[in-house]
């Protein structure tokens, strides 16, 4: 993952919108993505400004040729995830794109304005698993429940995860329906009724390239490989049944009910110049979880925001919120060493397959990346002086995300918003 010349500050792109100021998509970015416009079937695009290419116009003129390209027109992208990381079409894609093409011509046909789009998954998700690896975020809450050994036996030794639900991930901008559940009230008696402890997770989503057998371990020299690209990721929580349902096993239906993913697939390509080392951790990581690879350039400095808009403050017109400004750089463990972990036992990773980051905590205050977190010093004052502690009905939470280093474009990731639905009338 080195920068080459896609990445070159004084590349230009022929869409005006890709060079203005605070793009997400300019050129150096160029993530893939499943669109549909009115009447027509999903199909694959990549983000450019405030337009998306559809890539199988671009294949039909001529533009774009071979078996990748023909994957990224697809209506999902897990054909082109199993090709493997996708540096060729990357370059054939910036060169289409970039100031001067002959591409300009046939704008009309190539380019879909993002606001006439609708967004999808974009892949279909066979399995997620979900990983903690914020030391930051571990300790907080573990110190709630032991003081003394605030963090997991294992967390230091491994990037703890669990298998969460596939069929349940969405894409940005649906609602998100407040889950029953059941868990003890102050009475002592155990009750089932709509959560009253509705959190959001900040996390980077993680989309897996290739595919293992089972059996044929992910060595730490494969790792990188294998992770085709990110997004954001918001790993809805149920606090109150979580703390309830978790012992022995972990969580279930706290966390079942929905996981919303932002549509665009930011490139492992596109973020080579925002590599950064890992983070020293002790005791060293054993070495089927170490690389020299993974010590120079394993982690990723992306800064992340949570923000929130409620009902009064849509109606009102007032900006969102920010409840969170971190950094992915931050996390004890890598993505890379996520991937290894989840394939060391010989678990078969299949194309298309999401893993979540965990919540993406720093050691900052401003940097607590949950409302379990943040409501540790008390209910959360919003600047129209409402408060909330959890999370209420018609509560949107909006993520953000954005690559920076010097010398380098800034790239964008695209937003990642749900809004919170009442609970429906439990049936009789």
């Amino acid at each position: 993952m080195t920068p080459d010349a896609t990445h070159d500050p004084a590349l230009t792109s022929w869409v005006a919108s890709a060079q203005a100021p605070g793009c997400d998509f300019p050129i150096q970015n160029l993530p893939h993505g499943v669109f549909s416009t009115a009447g027509g079937a999903p199909r694959g695009g990549v983000a450019i400004g405030d337009m998306i290419l559809d890539v199988g116009a671009a294949i039909r003129f001529g533009l774009l040729r071979g078996k990748a390209a023909e994957a990224a027109s697809a209506p999902s992208l897990n054909a082109l995830m199993a090709l493997g990381r996708a540096a060729a079409l990357r370059r054939d894609i910036s060169a289409l794109l970039a100031a001067g093409s002959a591409a300009e011509a046939h704008a009309g046909a190539l380019l879909v304005p993002m606001a006439q789009a609708r967004m999808h998954l974009p892949t279909t998700i066979a399995n997620f698993s979900d990983f903690m690896a914020s030391i930051d975020h571990c300790a907080r809450l573990g110190v709630r429940r032991d003081p003394k050994n605030p963090l997991p036996q294992a967390f230091r030794h491994l990037p703890v995860a669990y298998h969460s639900r596939a069929s349940s991930v969405r894409v940005s901008g649906e609602k998100v329906v407040r889950p029953h559940g059941q868990w003890p009230r102050e009475d002592g008696m155990v009750r089932f009724s709509p959560t009253e402890a509705m959190d959001f997770e900040l996390e980077l989503a993680v989309w897996i390239a290739g595919e293992n057998a089972l059996g044929r371990p992910v060595t730490m020299a494969q790792a990188p490989e294998r992770i085709f690209g990110v997004g954001l990721l918001n790993d809805w929580s149920a606090r109150d049944i979580q703390r309830w349902e978790m012992p022995p096993l972990g969580p279930f239906l706290a966390k079942s009910l929905s996981t919303t993913v932002s549509p665009w697939v930011v490139t492992m390509e596109a973020l080579a110049p925002f590599a950064r080392p890992a983070p020293s951790i002790e005791p060293p990581p054993l070495p089927h979880l170490d690389s020299p690879w993974n010590r120079a350039m394993g982690a990723l400095g992306i800064r992340m925001q949570a923000l929130i808009v409620t009902p009064r403050m849509r109606a009102e017109g007032a900006a969102p919120a920010v409840l969170t400004d971190t950094d992915f750089a931050h996390l004890y463990w890598t993505c890379a060493q996520m991937v290894a972990h989840h394939g060391s036992n010989g678990c078969n990773l299949l194309p298309g397959d999401l893993l979540g980051s965990g919540t993406a905590s720093g050691p900052e205050d401003s940097a607590r990346a949950c409302l379990a977190e943040i409501l540790l010093t008390g209910p959360v004052t919003l600047p129209n002086g409402e408060t909330r502690n959890y999370l209420l009905d018609g509560d949107e939470i909006i993520f953000r995300a954005r690559a920076e280093a010097p010398g380098a474009t800034p790239i964008g990731f695209g937003e990642c918003r749900a809004e919170i639905a009442p609970a429906i009338a439990w049936p009789h």
